[in-house]
């Protein structure tokens, strides 16, 4: 039975009996949950909060924000700006980094974050999360630029997501596998659940997004071709498709019971690698499905072994159960050489 320790308690047996983390960063990792247990609060009040509906403004990537994208935001900025861990910020939501203010002092961590995953649930009550990643500043000077965010996943320092459905559940790692944390109202903490999490190599469920069949590349029409075929096709045994367009809740399912996410490059805007940001989500995703034994790459490369180029950089995403991410890559890569 999994041991019922609080977040706090958690990080300090990281900190302190195994090494893994300094105190800096446990103390990081414990202001961003707090800012989670605010978000929350904000998304379980819903139309009684105001907090439905757009914005009437776009995002850098001229996406129409949602009035609780903005909030998440700045709950965010707002529980990290004092400083004292951090050296400077990076938001989906904003085009530039955010440092820290002068006065105060200049932290060695660097956060990152998509402050609410699939905002376009919102308003019809379905889950949705925030994702972070945190990366230690290399660069030793006093300031700090947008470069400095331009680091390979396999550096990251940790990485998590907190959902927001039935339970509020924070999920993370520190580089020593993955722990889940449940949110308890009544006492306002959260609560060791689940630790050591695994995802199976084989899986019988894919997530995609069917919708963008027609302009996918024959790989992943291959692959999904396949699927389809069930027990009467090449891998003789059926699959179950699912789908909910909010990465957190589809890589949540996965880490509870394996599968395989996929949002693959696509015709539509052949110019893109991808959908997904690199630096806010495949590489805080990839971090956490790696080290609960799974796998992720763009269709051809380990997604944290690309160094980015930029801050809000797209990527293909093939992510889960490691078998079938490998047979994914395969078949993308004999493709090339075809």
């Amino acid at each position: 039975m999994t041991r019922r320790i609080s977040l706090t308690q958690y990080l300090i047996e990281q900190q302190r009996e195994h090494g893994h983390i300094p105190q800096e960063l446990r103390l990081l990792i414990e202001v961003v949950a707090r800012a989670c247990k605010r978000i929350a609060i904000s998304v379980n009040k819903g139309a009684l909060g105001d907090i439905l509906g757009t914005a009437g403004s776009e995002n850098v990537q001229g996406e129409v924000q949602k009035k609780l994208d903005i909030i998440a935001n700045e709950v965010l900025i707002e529980a990290n700006e004092w400083g004292g861990h951090l050296a400077a910020m990076a938001s989906e939501e904003m085009d530039d980094i955010y440092a820290v203010p002068n006065r105060y002092p200049q932290g060695e961590y660097l956060l990152l974050f998509d402050p609410l995953d699939g905002s376009s649930n919102i308003d019809v009550n379905v889950s949705i999360g925030t994702i972070f990643s945190v990366l230690r500043k290399v660069n030793n000077a006093r300031g700090v630029s947008a470069d400095d965010f331009l680091q390979p996943g396999k550096q990251q320092a940790a990485a998590g997501y907190c959902l927001y459905g039935p339970q509020t559940m924070l999920v993370l790692t520190v580089g020593d596998g993955v722990a889940m944390f449940t949110l308890d109202r009544e006492q306002g903490s959260f609560v060791l659940t689940e630790e050591n999490v695994r995802v199976p190599e084989d899986t019988q469920e894919f997530a995609i997004n069917m919708s963008n069949q027609r302009h996918w590349d024959a790989p992943m029409h291959r692959y999904i071709g396949e699927c389809l075929d069930g027990a009467d096709g090449p891998r003789g045994k059926n699959f179950n498709m699912r789908w909910i367009a909010s990465m957190v809740t589809d890589v949540h399912r996965i880490l509870m019971r394996g599968g395989i996410f996929m949002y693959p490059w696509d015709k539509r805007d052949p110019g893109k690698p991808g959908k997904l940001r690199l630096l806010y989500e495949a590489n805080p995703m990839s971090f956490l499905i790696e080290q609960a034994g799974g796998a992720s790459t763009n269709g051809r490369q380990r997604i944290m072994a690309l160094t980015p180029t930029q801050l809000h950089e797209r990527v293909a995403v093939v992510l889960g159960s490691k078998n079938e991410v490998e047979r994914v890559t395969a078949y993308h890569l004999e493709h090339d050489k075809a």
